[in-house]
């Protein structure tokens, strides 16, 4: 689980995840602040050199729906039921629509061009030949395509092989662009990833979003993302023998987070270290929001007076925190807070801005050099204090009645979670010429690379 670099289109510019992206002003060195080498960094890695022996299939939630429309492109696809009888052949351009059946809780009605509509309990779409593949939501995958009714909704997953899934994910998670180290850290994080998140006794293992991995079809894959797939073919991170949780991130904003501070569990291999994402696009920002947006983001407060940070992890990152309003007091997480403002990331700091007593804007939401807060292009933040120099409450007033309602200004850092593989670190590690086993060994200490075999 992780933020893809697909979000990142939404805040970066096109030109910098466009084929032949070069990153430009990268600033002091990461690992010179941390007081760590590049020689410890680029390190060899040995990697175990069994061949894998096997390419086990995934379960993918592609559309979880109501009603599903799916084709064949090129080639026809194969129509069979739960117990595997052939229905049909659905050829090139038509296609079989799937709702739900009235009349029982389990069924499915399938109408297509060739047949008769008629209710099945499930539906399985296979290529009549290899090259065959399958059209859902205009995009094509590749593998089999299973569809069955849970509820009120249907479910479309498809059944691809592990190494044909890769090429796919890699290039929706990070720019093809990208160089081969990289991509290939990439990789191997996201077949461990994929692998560690199989569960037999669930209709499907990942989804085919940010909730999992971004997985776009064929439409996500690139002759450079296949290459890093077949370069680390069944190649896999273990701790002591198992599978690890690859999770992985954006942009940490300068350092990784560890894995206790924000979950429950502390893994022995999600400790933070030195980011490399000083020229992220993310590494710093800011947001603003104004006092009706405030109202209507915490309804149970009815806006805010003031906001109290009770609990940072030991980045500086927001944990737990207390806001009132004239409707009383709201205590969240930091991942609470993030998910409500649509926050980057929970390394903030907040600012409470009350209004200004004439028409002027007040100095307050000012940055040093005089531009706007908020603005489209704010200037870059100063460096956030510790968590033991941060203020914890924000604004207070003698009379509660006397307290307008305030805005609020977040300075933060980075993109995600910030626990495991920073994407824009990897791309910092990679234009400084760290290998992927390098990339990976820094951002996952003490684990190995080994090559994957199926229990």
């Amino acid at each position: 689980m992780r933020v893809a670099w697909l979000e990142l289109l939404r805040v970066v510019p096109v030109a910098l995840v466009a084929p032949g992206f070069v990153a430009a002003g990268l600033g002091p060195s990461a690992a010179a602040a941390a007081e760590l080498t590049l020689p410890q960094v680029l390190g060899p890695v040995a990697i175990n050199a069994a061949s894998a022996t096997s390419d086990p299939e995934l379960r993918v939630l592609l559309q979880q729906d109501q009603e599903i429309q799916i084709e064949a492109s090129a080639q026809p696809l194969l129509l069979r039921g739960a117990d595997g009888s052939r229905l049909g052949t659905l050829e090139p351009g038509q296609p079989v629509r799937l709702g739900l059946d009235g009349s029982s809780p389990t069924g499915l009605l399938l109408s297509w061009p060739a047949g008769q509509p008629m209710v099945v309990s499930e539906l399985w779409l296979e290529p009549a030949a290899p090259e065959a593949l399958i059209t859902l939501q205009q995009r094509l995958f590749r593998g089999r395509l299973r569809v069955l009714r849970q509820g009120d909704k249907l479910l479309a997953i498809n059944h691809v092989a592990l190494e044909a899934y890769l090429p796919s994910v890699v290039g929706s998670e990070m720019p093809p662009s990208w160089p081969q180290s990289a991509l290939r850290a990439q990789a191997v994080a996201a077949r461990t990833y994929a692998l560690r998140q199989r569960r037999s006794q669930e209709p499907f293992d990942l989804r085919a979003t940010v909730a999992s991995q971004v997985y776009k079809g064929v439409g996500g894959e690139t002759p450079s993302t296949r290459e890093a797939v077949e370069a680390t073919r069944g190649q896999v991170l273990t701790y002591q023998g198992a599978l690890i949780e690859a999770v992985f991130h954006s942009s940490s904003g300068g350092s990784t987070e560890a894995s206790g501070e924000l979950w429950a569990q502390q893994l022995p291999y999600l400790v933070p270290v030195p980011d490399f994402d000083e020229h992220s696009p993310v590494r710093s920002w800011q947001e603003r929001f104004d006092a009706s947006q405030l109202r209507e983001r915490f309804p149970e407060t009815g806006g805010l007076w003031t906001l109290q940070v009770t609990s940072r992890s030991s980045s500086g990152r927001v944990r737990q925190l207390r806001l009132e309003g004239p409707r009383g007091v709201l205590n969240l997480s930091g991942a609470e807070l993030r998910q409500r403002l649509a926050l980057r990331s929970t390394w903030i700091e907040l600012e409470l801005l009350l209004p200004a007593p004439s028409a002027a804007a007040p100095a307050a939401l000012k940055s040093p050099d005089g531009a706007l807060a908020g603005s489209l292009e704010p200037p870059m933040p100063p460096p956030l204090l510790p968590p033991s120099a941060m203020p914890l409450l924000l604004q207070s007033a003698a009379s509660a009645a006397e307290l307008p309602l305030a805005a609020l200004l977040i300075r933060g850092r980075g993109f995600g979670h910030g626990i495991g593989m920073s994407q824009w670190g990897a791309h910092g590690l990679a234009q400084r010429g760290a290998s992927y086993t390098a990339i990976l060994r820094h951002y996952y200490p003490g684990t190995q690379i080994n090559a994957y075999r199926d229990p």
